[in-house]
């Protein structure tokens, strides 16, 4: 389905980014899996010859230019970017409390970061045969919850940051989306699911009666980066079992 595409993948150490970097590895693509864990990233591409692992903090001028250069050594061309790497920062704290060191450290992996390595790897992109961006937003982002504000900010942000590169880059022919997800069974949500009282709440709170997977995301994400999905930009899809549409009935 994705043969021959090439595709970088940030914050593919774990979670839903490794599950999107082995995704599209079996569909066919060539992936670099960008992340800040060498050792994690190189159990993301164990038995998936077609991934590069790529240490980097994309927070860093030093990190972003290390993806460039990785993909300028395999050609200089580029056809997916996905945004995966995210930062939760103090959950429960509330934004009147919020310290400014978490603040900034929230805004500057979930939003800056993802500004500036586009503007890193345009031209790579531009040259690629179906240019494509899949941001990773949050169902977060659309409804809030209590103590997440600094993330949620982060990702509503991100997911306007889509819609408006899908109206700037559509005529160079580059598609951009956003993929909200619900809360997916990953270490990132952990302090979510392994609550039992907590996970009880999550799952009776969806239409589907479970939690979310790093597989639930990925199939989407092959579907935007691929030609069945040729018509298709400037969207937020939502992954999150009907959580944004359902009200329990007790």
């Amino acid at each position: 389905m994705l043969n021959g595409r090439r595709i970088v993948v940030t914050g593919a150490s774990s979670g839903i980014g490794r599950g999107l970097a082995r995704a599209f590895s079996s569909a066919g693509a060539r992936v670099w899996g960008v992340g800040r864990d060498p050792g994690a990233l190189e159990e993301t591409a164990r038995d998936h010859p077609g991934m590069l692992a790529v240490s980097a903090d994309l927070t860093t001028a030093s990190g972003r230019n290390a993806v460039a250069t990785a993909i300028d050594h395999r050609g200089g061309r580029l056809d997916v970017i996905v945004h995966a790497a995210g930062l939760l920062g103090a959950p429960g704290v509330t934004l009147d409390a919020y310290p400014e060191p978490e603040w900034r450290d929230v805004i500057d992996i979930n939003l800056t970061a993802v500004h500036l390595l586009h503007q890193e790897l345009i031209a790579a992109l531009e040259r690629g045969t179906v240019p494509t961006v899949i941001a990773l937003a949050s169902t977060v982002g659309r409804i809030p919850r209590q103590g997440w504000g600094a993330y949620a900010v982060s990702k509503a942000a991100e997911a306007q940051l889509a819609r408006n590169l899908a109206v700037e880059w559509g005529r160079k022919g580059i598609r951009v989306n956003a993929i909200a997800p619900g809360v997916i069974e990953t270490d990132f949500a952990r302090a979510l699911w392994e609550n039992p009282k907590a996970r009880r709440l999550i799952e009776g709170s969806n239409c589907i009666g479970r939690l979310g997977r790093p597989e639930d995301v990925a199939g989407l994400a092959v579907f935007l980066a691929s030609d069945a999905a040729a018509f298709i930009t400037g969207q937020t899809i939502l992954v999150d079992g009907g959580s944004t549409i359902f009200t329990p009935l007790g």
